[in-house]
């Protein structure tokens, strides 16, 4: 069977490869196609795309957009913007980098309050992004000998009821749905049992639905094969196409890996197929 990876993340977000060493990783690993999804960001795209004409593999541009229903933060991807609209989605994310940036400047300042020995600068060189997000200051962290691990990190120090962190003020969901499909691309609603649970996801699907969704990751690396099932239902259910990825970061999430996810996930080239139908 043919696979893709729809879900992938460079050094322009959170992840620890560049754009071009994700498209050799992805011929390495025997993929069909492989999507570039970072955080709120097209940069890394051009050198992506560029890779890609070079490579047996189809390189896919997209976005993983936060957004906000119900103060719920919920990821959007983004899945086939041609190179014209890529300054789109740079100004379409603009305000919310300006956001992130301060939220950002109150982590390391609370952080640093609290006896934390970490700046900003340290933070910011891990990344090509225009701003870095909690992961990154949870590797400098990890490196400073505050925590153990990255998920000690975010366990102890990071999470939003320690107080450190302020979260920005992030997208609506449902106008970024919008968004997607004004500048021609693919709207897919990023491992939806993360930050929603059934019942909520019941509410919120059929409104998505009528904003424009077209799909949802029912193939996810930390998905057991009962909320697969759970999600896949709700995928029919609401009349919606399936797609899925490994969210791969690099090293910022060793555990998974581009394509196989925890080692059994295969996303068919047929979601990418049947995702690319209907632009």
């Amino acid at each position: 069977m043919k696979t893709c990876d729809l879900h992938s993340h460079s050094t322009f977000s959170d992840g620890t490869l560049t754009p071009s060493e994700i498209v050799s990783l992805a011929e390495k690993q025997g993929l069909s196609a492989v999507a570039l999804t970072d955080h709120n960001t097209a940069k890394g795209l051009y050198e992506f795309m560029k890779a890609g004409k070079n490579s047996s593999v189809e390189t896919i541009g997209g976005c993983e957009f936060s957004t906000e229903w119900k103060k719920h933060e919920l990821h959007i991807v983004g899945l086939f913007f041609s190179e014209d609209r890529w300054i789109e989605v740079q100004d379409y994310v603009e305000l919310l980098n300006f956001a992130k940036k301060s939220s950002n400047n109150k982590l390391i300042k609370n952080l640093n309050k609290a006896g934390y020995k970490i700046t900003y600068e340290e933070v910011a060189a891990l990344t090509d992004a225009d701003e870095f997000n909690r992961a990154h200051v949870a590797r400098i962290l990890v490196r400073n000998g505050y925590a153990a691990t990255m998920d000690d990190a975010f366990r102890n120090i990071l999470g939003e009821k320690h107080g450190y962190y302020v979260p920005p003020k992030r997208l609506g969901a449902f106008s970024t749905i919008k968004f997607i499909k004004d500048n021609g691309g693919a709207a897919i609603l990023a491992h939806p049992f993360l930050n929603l649970n059934y019942e909520e996801l019941e509410e919120f699907l059929p409104l998505a639905k009528e904003a424009g969704l077209d799909a949802m990751e029912t193939l996810y690396s930390k998905f057991d094969e009962e909320t697969t099932q759970k999600a896949k239902e709700l995928a029919k259910r609401f009349d919606l196409l399936e797609s899925g990825g490994s969210d791969f970061h690099g090293e910022a999430k060793p555990d998974i890996q581009l394509g196989t996810g925890m080692g059994n996930l295969q996303v068919p080239l047929e979601f990418k197929e049947k995702l690319q139908a209907i632009l």
